[in-house]
Parts: C-alpha cells; structure tokens; sequence
C-alpha cells in the first residue's frame, strides 16, 4: 500500500484529502507544520507528499529542499507564473492551484506514483498487440503472414502514447497530458494536442485495425 504525507496546516481541507485519499486505497499521514513535516520525515519516507505553501514554522518553500528521493506536489491558491515556475525547478514533481478538482488530483498522484516507481523500467511499452520503442521512437506490431511491421511516431505522438500506455487504466485530463508530455517535447499545444491524437489515431488503425485511443468528453482521453 502506497503512503502519502498531507502537509497542511488546514485541518477541513487535510481531513478531506486524508479521506479522499483512504478511499482510494492509499496509507495517509499527516503534518500540520514545516516542522512537524521534517519530524515526520525523519521517522518515515512515504511514496508521495502532497505539500501545502501557507505553513506556521517553517513555509513550505523552506520545507521543500530538505525533501529527498519523493516526489512532492505543491497544493497551494498561488498563480503566480513564476514562483510555480521556480518551485517545478526547486524540486517539486507538480503544482496544483487551490481549488482543484478531485479526479484530477488522484490521476496527477497516480502518474508521478508510476513515474517514480517505474524509472528504470525497460524504453518498451506494450499494449495489445501494439509495442512502443520510447528511445527510437517507433511502434510496431507483428502482422499475420507478413511478420513484424512499424511506423514511426514523431516526439509529440510518443510523449502522448507513452503517457497512455503507462496509464492505461486512466482517463489522463487535457491539463495533465500537456504538463507530462512537456517533459518529452516542446511543441505540443492545448490547440494542437487534438491534431496530434488524431495523427496517432490514424497511424494505430493503420498497424492494429482498429482505434485503441479513447475520447473522454470533457475530460481527456484513456486507451480503451
């Protein structure tokens, strides 16, 4: 069972997430200060801290460096560009802006629990009939008859198919894909991300037969 530290002195907002949290199978602990944090940081190593800025003691900024080895997402009514901007650099894996909504917090908690548990995991993903090569950048399948087939995928295609592969249980908001994918490729955008999908749709039908690449309205997309 995966352990989360809620580091947030807001005891309404950190007793809904503790619950939150419990309901979706997680171990949770908690912290009510910068101090307490490092207290229970120096007992405990959980798989994830989700890390509020407006901290008595020592502020969340200043907590923060003293975080190792875990990845930690900002929870905090900050917008400020540069100062998320500066946090992402210092050190925390994510920052999600006070109020947020629930999926969409539990699916940004799955991937970076993935990612961090999956870092030497081998460059190949498979799903169905479908392999991805993330280093070359080519997905293939094996044809009936005609043996091994590929395609090349471009950077954005792999980011995006890469995030879905990992995940393929979850539906991944439009937000969140752009954020990941942004680690992989530079030049994907909230307007072109819809190319980009169908771009990667028709390739899969192409090799598979068939469109494994689900639309969520409203939502994002998941591998069906």
């Amino acid at each position: 069972m995966k352990k989360i530290l809620v580091i947030d002195d807001d005891t309404h907002i950190g007793n809904a997430l503790e619950e939150m949290l419990r309901q979706e199978g997680y171990q949770v602990s908690r912290a009510y200060s910068g101090t307490e944090a490092l207290l229970v940081l120096s007992r405990e190593k959980p798989d994830l801290i989700l890390l509020d800025l407006m901290l008595p003691g020592l502020a969340g900024e200043q907590v923060l460096p003293h975080i190792k080895g875990i990845p930690v997402i900002v929870l905090s009514a900050r917008t400020d560009p540069d100062e998320k901007a500066a946090l992402l650099l210092g050190g925390a894996v994510d920052y999600v802006t006070k109020p947020f909504h629930t999926k969409e917090l539990l699916a940004r908690i799955a991937v970076h629990l993935r990612s961090a548990s999956g870092k030497e995991q081998s460059p190949v993903l498979s799903y169905r009939e479908l392999r991805l090569d993330t280093d070359s950048h080519m997905l293939s399948w094996d044809e009936k008859g005609s043996g091994e087939k590929e395609v090349k995928l471009t950077r954005t295609e792999t980011a995006i198919l890469k995030m879905l592969m990992q995940n393929p249980a979850q539906v991944i908001t439009k937000s969140l894909l752009l954020d990941r994918i942004s680690q992989d490729t530079p030049d994907c955008t909230e307007s072109s991300l819809k190319m980009h999908i169908s771009n990667l749709r028709r390739k899969i039908w192409e090799a598979e037969g068939g469109d494994c690449i689900e639309a969520v309205w409203g939502i994002g997309f998941k591998l069906k």
